[in-house]
């Protein structure tokens, strides 16, 4: 009776640690997910204030400035919801206006064009790798999350499903770490 007793609270200590632990592996996993959504849209925003920046200097010829001046708008106004077509819209706007190297060679060429390409590229070059950590982080969570001890136990609480961030953040050529 005594050695029953024993082991039935060892294995009730040993399942109470197993879930306490995949309860916090779930909270460290949704707090990376918060904190890569962050990281995300803050690269989201430079990349934006960046191509506003760029299509408002005068830089680039009046037609290419419109496209991105608008593009940057809208991705910078855009409702949470519109936002994923929003920001691929920007990247349409930048493989547009971008798409070949002479562009961004005459861009290096006008007074403080070197500067301002220089910030384009690395911004633009941050989306996708920003955008891959959150997803990453996205898909441990889901993955987590389907497993049938934490749906029947709800240990992921009330936090909401996490949703991986789809986008067209492919570069234009001329800012490419390596151009095609």
């Amino acid at each position: 009776m005594t050695q029953t007793l024993i082991w039935t609270v060892v294995a009730l200590i040993v399942i109470g640690v197993y879930l306490s632990w995949t309860a916090g592996r779930l909270d460290r996993l949704h707090s990376r997910i918060d904190a890569a959504r962050a990281a995300l849209d803050a690269q989201l925003l430079r990349r934006a204030s960046v191509t506003q920046e760029l299509a408002t200097s005068g830089v680039l010829d009046p037609a290419a400035s419109i496209v991105l001046y608008e593009a940057a708008h809208a991705a910078r106004q855009a409702e949470e919801d519109q936002r994923e077509v929003a920001e691929s819209e920007l990247s349409q706007a930048l493989r547009a206006v971008f798409g070949e190297p002479e562009q961004m060679e005459l861009v290096r060429q006008a007074p403080g064009g070197e500067e301002a390409a220089g910030e384009l590229a690395q911004a633009v070059r941050r989306v996708p790798m920003a955008r891959r950590f959150h997803n990453d982080a996205v898909r441990a969570a889901r993955a987590l999350r389907r497993h049938r001890t934490v749906r029947w136990l709800r240990l992921a609480g009330h936090a909401p499903f996490p949703l991986a961030f789809e986008m067209d953040d492919e570069p234009p050529v001329a800012l490419a770490d390596r151009p095609a």
